[in-house]
Parts: C-alpha cells; structure tokens; sequence
C-alpha cells in the first residue's frame, strides 16, 4: 500500500475540504464537499455526541445521499455552522428536490472547546458564518493542525488540531481520513515524544521516531488537559471516504471499523466524556468485489489513527494557548 499523492481525503476524486476559523474564538469549522451527493452513514463510539441530521444516515431511512459533512468546535453552538453550508449550496442549487423546494442534506458533528482560552463572550453565534466561509474555502488541498474544527483542539497532553491521511489498495480503491482530534485521552506515550499511532505511520508524516521502545504503556492517565479546565472539554470527530461503491450500510460497517484507529492513536478513547464519531462515505467511483469490503474497513481505521497523529504533529501555537505543541517540546 502507498499514500496518495497529497496524503490527504482529498486523493479521493472528487472531494474538497474547506476550512474557517477565528483565532481569537480559538475556534472553527470544517466541510467535507463533493462533486456530487453521496452516500454516507455514521457511528458513534463516545458517550458525549452533539450531531445535527445523524439519523438521515441511519441505512434503514430513505434518504440516499446527502451534500456535505461539516466538523465544528463550538459544542452545540457549533452546531450553526450547518447552516451556513447550508446557505452556500442552496445558493448553488444543491439539494435534495421536492416539487419545486432544493434542501441541501448537511448532516454534522461537533467537538467541546468553549474553554479553551478563546473570547466567547459573542452576541451572535459565529458558527453560521463560519460555515459558510468554509464552504467558499473548499479546495482539494488544504492546512493541517491549527485550522478549521481543529483551531481550539486540545488532547490530554498537547495541543490537538485537524489531520487527514489516504491510502490507496493494491486494487487502486483510494481511501481517507480527515479528523479533528480532541480527546479526553493523550495521544503522545509518557514524555510527548512518541506518538501512540507510530507502528502505523507512513513516510515519516508525524516526525519518524517510531514506536516508544517502553513496556507498560497505556496506564498513565495524566492529563494537563484535565488539570486546566473541565473533564468535558473533548471529542474526537471525523470522517472516513473511499471512492468504492458502497451502500449505506456498508458505509455504516466501515464507520464502525474506523474507531479502530481512534483507539490505536488515543489512549483512552471512547470515554464517557468523549463524544467520538467517524462519517463513512462512499463517493462511488467504482465497483469493488465483495472481498474486498474488510480491508477498505482496516484501511480507514489505520488512516485515520495516521490522521489523528498528523493533527497533533502539525499543531501550532498561538497566544493564550492553554497547552503546548507537539513541536514545543520536540524541536
């Protein structure tokens, strides 16, 4: 296996990601758009969600495929940022029709940062023009680490942010991740050296150093996080893609597969104060046999275990931060 050429979701043809975010909100959101609706299903694995329009996605209702997926700090505040995208896809006459009314289908999911040293004292909720600054933004190249609903990430130990990683299968079937990684638990071994997610690495993408030779890991729960504000200041949320045609329920099945990497890169994942959630689409780019739908499951968990590696590797500082960088302590 090899990553695409960008090591992005977007290697997937057809998808753009955009982002948007305040830094004095210490805030942000993110799309996921494509060329055309697609087919989508979610899983949620953390005992703490916030979502909009989720249930659209469950394989027994009857809508096919949905516009866009967004990705938002702002705990449900956040939420708003649907809308703006919203607002920008109605406005290109995107939407699932009814007689004469286009709705665009923008399911979404967001992350809790309202304590993280921003300015949130707003009259008007930002969200909704965030939104639809990330939808104008949505490009098939994009910034990791401090960007879009990474901007106020924190992990246990270290500033957290937004990753993404790809992979493509020996048959040629490319897939992705794309994650805002905020999680109650640590993503770097004792010392913030290691990353947790390392046997999975690729090329170097988060630093090259390796697994952390120690035994024993796992069992520190240390947490600067936790130290400095609430034990609900969390949630990892993301997004897994491949162009296979796939249904909505095996989407579901390579949603559920993805946690995997959750926890190969988090240690605790899917914690009570956790809201963890992994989107699965399926742009249908082309039939797969059958055989091969458990490994397209497997690749999304490692990508996205890289991705949340990435997130955290790319982070960079800014004034107010409430934890360091990856790079602050690894220069």
């Amino acid at each position: 296996m090899q990553t695409g050429p960008k090591n992005l979701i977007t290697d997937i043809a057809g998808l753009r990601v955009g982002n948007a975010q305040d830094d004095t909100l210490k805030s942000g959101a993110t799309v996921l758009l494509a060329d055309t609706p697609f087919t989508a299903s979610v899983h949620v694995m953390g005992g703490a969600p916030g979502t909009r329009e989720t249930d659209l996605l469950a394989p027994d209702k009857s809508v096919a495929a949905v516009d866009a997926l967004v990705l938002s700090g702002g705990s449900a505040f956040g939420l708003d940022a649907c809308s703006g995208v919203v607002d920008g896809l109605r406005a290109a006459g995107r939407g699932f029709r009814v007689g004469s009314a286009t709705i665009p289908l923008v399911p979404g999911a967001i992350l809790f940062d309202l304590l993280n040293g921003g300015e949130k004292d707003w009259t008007d909720n930002p969200y909704r023009a965030l939104g639809r600054r990330a939808y104008d933004a949505a490009s098939d190249s994009f910034p990791l680490g401090t960007v879009g609903a990474g901007t106020g990430a924190l992990s246990a130990m270290l500033k957290g942010g937004l990753g993404s990683a790809s992979v493509q299968l020996p048959d040629g079937t490319m897939v992705g991740a794309l994650v805002a990684a905020n999680p109650v638990g640590a993503v770097t071994t004792p010392g913030d050296r290691h990353f947790y997610a390392a046997p999975f690495e690729m090329n170097g993408e988060f630093g090259g150093l390796g697994p952390d030779p120690s035994s024993g890991l796992g069992f520190s729960m240390e947490s600067r996080k936790g130290a400095a504000m609430s034990p609900r200041e969390n949630t990892t949320i993301a997004i897994v893609a491949t162009d296979a045609t796939l249904t909505k329920a095996q989407c579901q099945r390579m949603a559920v597969a993805a946690h995997d990497g959750i926890g190969r890169a988090t240690v605790p994942a899917h914690t009570p104060h956790d809201g963890d959630l992994v989107f699965a689409l399926s742009t249908s780019g082309h039939e797969v046999d059958a055989s091969i739908l458990g490994l397209i499951g497997h690749a999304a968990s490692l990508c996205l275990a890289r991705a949340i590696g990435r997130a955290i590797y790319h982070a960079t500082p800014a004034p107010g931060d409430k934890l360091p960088c990856w790079s602050d302590l690894n220069a």
